[in-house]
């Protein structure tokens, strides 16, 4: 019996889903995206989305938010949502700089999710909305649900494909929410590309010093965000590497434990995939 499933069981495993840090997609630059016009005094309004944040948004700690979908889903923000992403895909993405191209991907990805979320709410994670293709796929982000520009996009293309490899910052992966609790909070302000540094420092900062990112056990190892498991690479390929870009966002009682160590010590990695819906 063995015998004769052993083919099966080895297709099974050759076909199974990767780890997390393997399943986790690499920056795939999609040249067309690298338009833009350094020159473009175009602005994009975002006043939309805000109205949104300020709405349904809720700051419940520093660098921790929650969005109210079921208010939401009743009272008209999905529709509010769904407007602000219909305009986005309008607009002519070419034409503009780079810190207005910026502003625009994060936001439109933001909302994206939203809409995504409220599209099939009520879940309980963002991992039960599986319309991803692909037989092992899980979630919404491989799934084509935007036209820009003539071009049919997914979540993942829009982080993977074009936020990652054309700006190459480690801080999009604070700013780029994925409607979880463990993940980087949902900024309560919108993206503006006249403050850019300061909104990206900020969410860095948010994020490190909350213990969902980095926290240090009683005997001196790491608990690390799967962030940086996922995406160790783009934090830094080496321990002095990643500990730098910690270092420069780090809060006093973290710079301390920092100031002492050149290599990590990794006890483990941990995420909370419940939906950063208000009142968990």
């Amino acid at each position: 019996m063995i015998s004769a499933l052993a083919p099966v069981l080895i297709a099974v495993l050759m076909l199974a889903p990767p780890s997390s840090a393997q399943a986790a997609p690499d920056a795939d630059l999609w040249p067309d995206w690298q338009a833009h016009d350094p020159e473009s005094a175009v602005v994009i309004d975002h006043g939309d989305w805000q109205v949104v944040l300020d709405r349904y948004v809720t700051v419940q700690e520093p660098g921790v938010t929650s969005f109210d979908y079921k208010a939401a889903s009743k009272d008209g923000g999905a529709s509010m949502v769904a407007g602000y992403v219909d305009a986005m895909t309008r607009v002519a993405v070419d034409q503009l700089n780079r810190d207005q191209q910026f502003a625009y991907w994060v936001n439109l990805y933001n909302a994206l999710t939203v809409k995504v979320v409220l599209d099939h709410y009520p879940v309980d994670s963002i991992r039960d909305i599986d319309i991803s293709p692909g037989l092992f796929a899980s979630g919404p982000w491989g799934k084509k649900l935007i036209t820009v520009e003539g071009r049919t996009l997914s979540l993942d293309d829009i982080e993977h494909r074009i936020l990652r490899p054309i700006w190459r910052d480690a801080r999009i992966h604070y700013v780029v929410n994925c409607a979880s609790i463990g993940c980087p909070a949902l900024a309560p302000e919108a993206f503006d590309a006249d403050k850019l540094e300061a909104q990206l420092d900020q969410a860095a900062r948010d994020f490190i010093n909350h213990p969902r990112a980095v926290r240090v056990k009683e005997d001196g190892r790491l608990v690390l965000s799967s962030l940086y498991d996922w995406y160790r690479d783009d934090f830094g390929e080496s321990d002095a590497e990643f500990i730098a870009h910690l270092k420069a966002f780090a809060a006093p009682d973290l710079m301390t434990y920092l100031g002492d160590i050149t290599e990590l010590d990794i006890a483990e990695y941990i995420y909370d995939w419940a939906l950063n819906a208000h009142g968990r």
